[in-house]
């Protein structure tokens, strides 16, 4: 872990770790791609809880959590970018070429632009479906986190790759 992401996990959790991080229940795109990212590169051992929208600022003053992507939390929609953004321009990660090509993919799917990037209607379909898919919030954070690892491996690894395959040619 860098130096400048200690620093900024001492400002956003005061160093604790394992950190916990709240948002609103029923995550879809941005309550999937801000944990995934929270886990992957922020602190693999953070606790994700889902609560009523009305106790999400409430819960994280109680469990001296990260309240994320609602109104009034100090990650959240910025403008035209949404908490994902908001997230990786915080803890300085649009270094990361992987999360910098990911960013407008999660950004049209959750802002319903998806003339953002080509890649951001598919997601915004698969986050529905999804949830339609399970009723549980912790269930369908698991299942998202194989999405979001599959986005990124296709981001820093198979990125320009072609599937062109046509039988009998």
């Amino acid at each position: 872990m860098t130096k400048r992401l200690e620093a900024i996990l001492q400002e956003v959790i005061d160093g604790r770790r394992p950190s916990t991080w709240v948002t609103r229940a029923r995550p879809k795109i941005d309550r999937i791609a801000c944990p995934w990212a929270v886990l992957r590169f922020i602190d693999p051992d953070a606790t994700i809880l889902y609560v009523p929208t009305e106790r999400v600022l409430e819960t994280a003053a109680a469990e001296t959590a990260v309240a994320f992507d609602i109104p009034g939390a100090p990650i959240s929609h910025e403008g035209e970018f949404c908490s994902f953004d908001t997230l990786l321009k915080r803890f300085d990660l649009l270094g990361d070429p992987g999360l910098a090509a990911l960013a407008p993919i999660v950004r049209g799917a959750d802002t319903d632009r998806h003339g953002t990037a080509p890649e951001a209607a598919g997601l915004h379909a698969i986050s529905l479906g999804l949830a339609q898919n399970y009723d549980d919030d912790h269930a369908l954070l698991r299942q998202g986190l194989v999405i979001y690892d599959a986005l990124y491996a296709w981001a820093t690894r198979a990125r320009g790759e072609r599937h062109a395959w046509t039988p009998g040619r």
